[in-house]
Parts: C-alpha cells; sequence; structure tokens
C-alpha cells in the first residue's frame, strides 16, 4: 500500500470536477432528493466554477492516491477564498473527499494531517470546516482529530435549506 499526494493544477480540471461530482454523490444521494442533488450540482460542479477556484491563489486542492489510484481529493481556503469570514489567521478545510471504495484506509487522516501542514506553513492560528449535520461519519471523525463545533450555517442543497455544523480547531 502506498498512499501519495499531489497538489492540483489546470490541467486536472476535467478529471477534478469528475472525481468531485462522483464522491459528492456517493456520500449525499441517500440522504437527499435526486432534484435537489441535481440542482445544486449543476450550479457547483462547473468548469467555469473550478477553473476560478485552480486559479485563486487563496485556495489548493491536493489529490491523495492509493497504489497509483486517484482516491479523491483535498481542498483548502485562506483569506477571502474561506467561505465564511473566518479571519486572516484561519485556514478552511473545504472539501475532503474521499471515494467509497478507499474510506477506511486513512486517506482523510493523511489529508488532514497536510491541512495542518499547510496552516503551520502559511501561520494561521486555527484551521475550520463545515460538515452536514447528519454526516456522523465526518462528525465523528473531526471530533476525534481535536476538532470542536463553534457554529453552524445554512446549505441550501436545491431548494433544501440544511444545516452545516462548523467545527474548528486551534493550533
Amino acid at each position: 500500500m502506498t498512499i501519495h499526494i499531489r497538489k492540483c493544477n489546470l490541467n486536472d480540471l476535467d478529471h477534478l470536477l469528475a472525481i468531485s461530482y462522483q464522491t459528492f454523490h456517493e456520500t449525499f444521494m441517500a440522504q437527499n432528493s435526486a432534484e435537489n442533488m441535481k440542482a445544486y450540482s449543476d450550479e457547483a460542479y462547473t468548469k467555469e466554477n473550478f477553473a476560478a477556484e485552480l486559479k485563486n491563489p487563496h485556495s489548493q486542492f491536493f489529490y491523495i492516491f492509493y497504489d497509483d489510484e486517484c482516491a479523491g481529493f483535498l481542498k483548502l481556503n485562506i483569506l477571502t477564498a474561506q467561505s465564511e469570514p473566518m479571519g486572516d489567521d484561519a485556514l478552511e478545510v473545504e472539501r475532503i473527499y474521499i471515494l467509497n471504495k478507499y474510506q477506511g484506509l486513512g486517506l482523510g487522516k493523511a489529508l488532514l494531517n497536510l491541512a495542518h501542514e499547510e496552516a503551520k506553513r502559511l501561520d494561521k492560528k486555527s484551521i475550520w470546516l463545515g460538515v452536514w449535520e447528519f454526516n456522523n461519519k465526518a462528525i465523528s471523525f473531526y471530533k476525534k482529530k481535536g476538532f470542536k463545533k463553534v457554529g453552524s450555517h445554512s446549505f441550501f442543497m436545491g431548494d433544501d435549506e440544511q444545516t452545516d455544523y462548523i467545527f474548528r480547531k486551534e493550533l
């Protein structure tokens, strides 16, 4: 078993879009209507959006590979790229998405470790993220890693207003 991580670039656009769509649907399809999943996906998973995110100097994407197969990715945001104004000294983990068949192999932990390394390299004081209130697997994972619930915000899946909990870890 080998795990390696590399930073994504604009040449990865099509594949990043495909794996984002796949992991999102694997994770949330069972708990949401097909109509709301489609509405959200049609808005969020566009080449234009992903190209802009890849070009944003305050965002970074990283692929994680398991035995040379792309198993998922990480998206980090700082400064104005953060989805909530959490301060210049914070780093947001916007997405840790792992394909279902690779879950439970330590890949999420490896990506979260990378987020910690990046936060320290960038002299950030905290790491934060939003997680859907019904994603118990992710909530448990983040709590085990020392994150504490500090708030919540609304997230729209199509026309369904949902609640994401905000978790933060001081460094």
